[in-house]
Formats: C-alpha cells, sequence, structure tokens
C-alpha cells in the first residue's frame, strides 16, 4: 500500500483548479505521475483497443514512467512540482468549481 502524501493529495485539488485547459502532452504527464503515485499496479492494466486513440496515449504515458521505475514517493514529488508548473503556465484560482470530468 502506497503512503500518500498530504502535497501529493492538494496537488491533485488544485489540478482541477487550473483557469486554462493544459496542452495534451501535459495531461498525458499527469496521468502517468497520478497513476504510478498512486501506486497502481500498470502489470493488471487493460491494454486499449486498437481504435481507443485515447486510451493508447494514456497508457503509453503511463507505461514510459513504470519502464523509468521511478517509486510511487518519486511520482508523487514529481506530480506536485508539475502542478505548481502548470499553475505558472495555465493560471490557477483556488475559487474555481471543478469541471466535472467527462468519460472517455
Amino acid at each position: 500500500m502506497v503512503e500518500i502524501s498530504p502535497a501529493f493529495t492538494k496537488a491533485q485539488e488544485e489540478s482541477k483548479k487550473l483557469t486554462s485547459k493544459p496542452s495534451n502532452d501535459d495531461l498525458l504527464e499527469l496521468y502517468a505521475l497520478f497513476k504510478v503515485g498512486n501506486g497502481e499496479d500498470f502489470s493488471k492494466a487493460e491494454k486499449p483497443g486498437m481504435f481507443d486513440l485515447k486510451g493508447k496515449y494514456k497508457y503509453q504515458a503511463w507505461e514510459k514512467l513504470v519502464n523509468e521505475g521511478i517509486s510511487a514517493e518519486t511520482a508523487q514529488e514529481r506530480y506536485v512540482k508539475k502542478v505548481d508548473e502548470l499553475k505558472e503556465k495555465y493560471g490557477f484560482d483556488a475559487n474555481k468549481e471543478p469541471e466535472p470530468v467527462k468519460s472517455s
């Protein structure tokens, strides 16, 4: 079981309060760091179908981080740093209501 740091939890909330949408590359990096940071088991992840391009990119981003061999703790630290970068780059509003997540 992975211990979730308070900074990681806070960064997850803050990532939902950016004032503009990050680039796809930034979103993929956040996704992969989130998955590894939560200690999710990549070996049990279902590989996306041939026509699920969004799913493939997410899977590949996650796989790349797993292959780097980073720990959950390192992924959490990198996630927090990435969210801080995104707040600078895309803007941040602490009072913003998070948008509902769309399923793909």
